[in-house]
C-alpha cells in the first residue's frame, strides 16, 4: 500500500473511532479490486443499552446492521476490517471535521478536508436543521454561489436525481451535461455523486465558447479537471465519447430539450433527467389549425394555449420515451414559487418492449391535435423496439 495511502487510511480511522463522529460512508472500488460490500455506513446511536456505533453494510442484494460499543476492542476489530476492505471513497463527518478521501486509478491517495458543515445531531439522532443533500456550508457554494435560491435548486436536483438512480450503484459512471450553461448544477452532481462513493466522468456541453472556457477553469481551480472537463458545441452535435450512462438536460430551451432527449435515446442512456423550458414549437402548431371537435376552448385563448401547448409537449416527450424502451415520469423539480419552470422529466431505461396499445395511445394524440412533436421527427420513427440492454433497470 502506498505510504500516502496508508497514512489517509490511519488518518479516517482516528475519525471513526472519535466520539465526535457524526456519519461516514465507504463506496466505491480501488481499481483491480471489489470490496466485498459494495457500502457501509457508520453513525453513532443512542439505544436503551447506551452509545453505539451503528454499522450498516450492503452487498448490493441485502442490508446488514450491527451495533458495537464505541472505545471496545469489538469497535476498534469492525472499523480496521471495513478499513481493509478496497473501497475507493471514504467520506468521513465529525462535528469538527469532514474529510473525503477518493483512492485515484494509480492507488494514490487524494485527500480534502473542511469544517464540519453538517448540523449536530440530536441524541436521539435525528437533525433539527434541514438535512441537505449537499451541506449549504460545503466549500463548493464559495466557488459556484451560495444563494438560497440556488441551494434549493440543487437540493431539488440532487433528491431527483437519487431518486432517479438505484441505492447499490457502483463502478464507473459517465454522465454528460446538454446545454450545462454555467455548470453550477452540473458541478453539484459531480460533488454528490462522489460523494456516494461513485468513480464519476462528467462532461459538460454549452454552444458558448467563454462558457466552455469559465467552466474548465473553474473545474482547474476545485482540483476535478481529470474527472470534469467541458466541450463548447450545440447538444446536437457536440463530441462525447463514450457513451454516458446518465444525461442531464436542465432547461434547455424549446426544441434543445427534444435534441438532448434524443441523443439520449440514441446513446442508449441508462438514466435521462430532462427539466424543459419554453415549449414554442408544438404551440406554434397549435396557433396554425383549428382545435378538434369542442376542445377549441383549450386553445382559443392565448394564455391557455400556451400552457396546454406546455402539458402537450412534455405529455407527448414522455410517451415517445416509453416507446423506445424507457420508462418515463414527469414530476415537479423545484416548488412552483421558486420557477414557473418546475417539471422534470426522469426517465430509466427498462428491458421492456412497448404494447402496441402504447404505440396506438400516442398516435392517436399527435393525430387529434395534428401536430408533429420535434423529439419524433429526430427519433426518426415513433416506437420502434429498444435494443438489447445488457444491463437494463427493471421496470
Amino acid at each position: 500500500m502506498p505510504e500516502a495511502l496508508d497514512a489517509a487510511l490511519r488518518e479516517v480511522r482516528a475519525l471513526l473511532l472519535d466520539p465526535g463522529l457524526t456519519r461516514a460512508v465507504a463506496a466505491g472500488r480501488q481499481r483491480g479490486q471489489r470490496p466485498s460490500v459494495v457500502r457501509a455506513e457508520l453513525r453513532p446511536v443512542t439505544l436503551k443499552a447506551g452509545a453505539r456505533l451503528q454499522i450498516a453494510t450492503s452487498d448490493g442484494a441485502r442490508p446488514h446492521t450491527r451495533n458495537v460499543t464505541p472505545g471496545t476492542e469489538e469497535a476498534d476489530t469492525a472499523v480496521d476490517a471495513l478499513l481493509a476492505e478496497p473501497f475507493g471513497n471514504w467520506h468521513v463527518e465529525t462535528t469538527g471535521t469532514t474529510l473525503q478521501l477518493r483512492v485515484t486509478k494509480s492507488g494514490e491517495a487524494q485527500v480534502h478536508r473542511a469544517k464540519a458543515s453538517r448540523p449536530v445531531a440530536e441524541p436521539d439522532g435525528h437533525d433539527r436543521a434541514k438535512d441537505w443533500l449537499l451541506d449549504p456550508g460545503d466549500p463548493l457554494f464559495a466557488a459556484i454561489g451560495g444563494s438560497a435560491a440556488k441551494r434549493r435548486q440543487v437540493d431539488a436536483f440532487l433528491r431527483a436525481l437519487a431518486a432517479t438512480l438505484p441505492d447499490d450503484l457502483t463502478g464507473p459512471l459517465r454522465v454528460v451535461d446538454l446545454g450545462c450553461g454555467n455548470a453550477y448544477l452540473t458541478f453539484a452532481a459531480h460533488r454528490y455523486l462522489t460523494r456516494r462513493g461513485l468513480d464519476v466522468t462528467l462532461i459538460g456541453v454549452d454552444v458558448r465558447e467563454d462558457q466552455r472556457r469559465r467552466n474548465t477553469e473553474l473545474a482547474e481551480r476545485l482540483g476535478w479537471a481529470d474527472r470534469v472537463s467541458f466541450v463548447a458545441g450545440t447538444i446536437a452535435q457536440a463530441p462525447v465519447e463514450p457513451a454516458p450512462d446518465l444525461v442531464l438536460a436542465l432547461h434547455a430551451c424549446d426544441t434543445a430539450t427534444d435534441e438532448a432527449l434524443a441523443r439520449a435515446v440514441h446513446w442508449g442512456a441508462r438514466w435521462v433527467l430532462a427539466a424543459p423550458c419554453c415549449h414554442h414549437d408544438l404551440a406554434a402548431q397549435l396557433r396554425a389549425r383549428p382545435a378538434p371537435g369542442p376542445d377549441g376552448l383549450l386553445t382559443r385563448q392565448g394564455i391557455l394555449r400556451e400552457r396546454f401547448a406546455d402539458v402537450l409537449t412534455d405529455a407527448l416527450r414522455a410517451g415517445l420515451l416509453r416507446l423506445h424502451g424507457y420508462r418515463a415520469e414527469v414530476v415537479e423539480f423545484v416548488d412552483s414559487q421558486h420557477t414557473p419552470r418546475n417539471l422534470l422529466i426522469r426517465a430509466r431505461r427498462t428491458a421492456g418492449s412497448p404494447t402496441d396499445d402504447q404505440r396506438a395511445e400516442y398516435r392517436e394524440l399527435v393525430d387529434r391535435w395534428g401536430v408533429t412533436p420535434r423529439l419524433e421527427t429526430l427519433l426518426a420513427t415513433p416506437g420502434p423496439d429498444p435494443d438489447p440492454d445488457p444491463d437494463p433497470d427493471p421496470v
